[in-house]
């Protein structure tokens, strides 16, 4: 093996780019070409990587963004696409890479996490980080449902549609002054694209985008976007409907009659988070549609 080069923030390096699609196919079965193409990999999104050669083997990505918590602003970096390929592991290259992460942003910001898969859980501990509980939001539906509504849904793959959910999120305000995130546009924008390409609707009256699910009987929202403070009563006339009993929020709502339980992971990734001077909030959901 010849010696590995350190490389990062290489989005606009063709080759560079190539490779690190590729490993993220191979690891994860995702792709990030489409998303630089639309201009959605942006500077606050930055991989760390050793390449061998011009071969991306190992992966640590930074993003760049802002927690909302208590209406108080702070910065954050949430860390993700750790990925190594099978030739190059148990080299340690994904704990060198950690190091570098935390050399150049753990004094800048206020709170350092991520989300690992239980394979991962001893992994992160060694640098620092803990695990930390996350709950469910949800509300029993107890309302008139509205059959008269200007509901559009949008699709990614027009280009109308596409410039209008991006330059909607560019004025959006945060979804809770509880907890939420701030300056996460680029992995909004991810998820638009290769998560929820069917759950996204417009509701012209109220002038909100919601991503939003039904199953059986229960409505899963994943998001709500908009430029001003929202009546969620309102919003939820207009995207229930008659079987609707049950409304799960995949953020952390600040609404009157929430239920709140601990979340069951069932397998799910856990949230890891690293802070040298503040206090992480408890009873919180991280918002799925900035999750790394």
């Amino acid at each position: 093996m010849k010696k590995l080069r350190f490389v990062k923030d290489y989005k606009n390096d063709k080759c560079l780019r190539k490779s690190f699609n590729e490993l993220a196919n191979k690891v994860f079965g995702i792709d990030f070409e489409e998303w630089y193409e639309k201009g959605f990999w942006d500077n606050q999104y930055i991989p760390f990587s050793y390449a061998d050669g011009d071969r991306v083997i190992a992966n640590v990505s930074v993003n760049v963004l802002n927690l909302i918590i208590d209406g108080e602003t702070k910065k954050a970096i949430q860390i993700g696409t750790v990925m190594t390929h099978p030739d190059y592991r148990n080299k340690g290259l994904s704990a060198n890479l950690m190091h570098k992460v935390l050399e150049e942003f753990e004094e800048k910001s206020d709170f350092i996490y991520l989300f690992a898969n239980p394979s991962v859980l001893d992994f992160y501990p060694k640098f620092g980080f803990e695990a930390v509980e996350e709950n469910e939001y949800s509300m029993k539906l107890q309302l008139e449902t509205n059959s008269a509504v200007n509901l559009f849904k949008l699709d990614v793959k027009s280009a109308n549609d596409l410039h209008f959910i991006h330059q909607f999120v560019c004025e959006r305000v945060p979804v809770s002054k509880k907890f939420s995130t701030d300056n996460a546009l680029g992995i909004f924008m991810f998820y638009c694209l290769n998560v929820f390409p069917d759950d996204i609707y417009y509701l012209e009256k109220e002038n909100v985008i919601v991503l939003f699910k039904k199953e059986h009987d229960h409505l899963h929202i994943f998001d709500i976007v908009s430029k001003n403070d929202i009546n969620i009563q309102q919003i939820l006339r207009n995207i229930s409907d008659r079987e609707t009993r049950k409304i799960i929020f995949h953020y952390t709502p600040d609404y009157t009659n929430i239920q709140v339980e601990q979340k069951k992971h069932n397998g799910s990734e856990i949230l890891f988070v690293k802070s040298k001077h503040n206090r992480f909030p408890t009873q919180i959901k991280h918002p799925i549609t900035s999750q790394a």
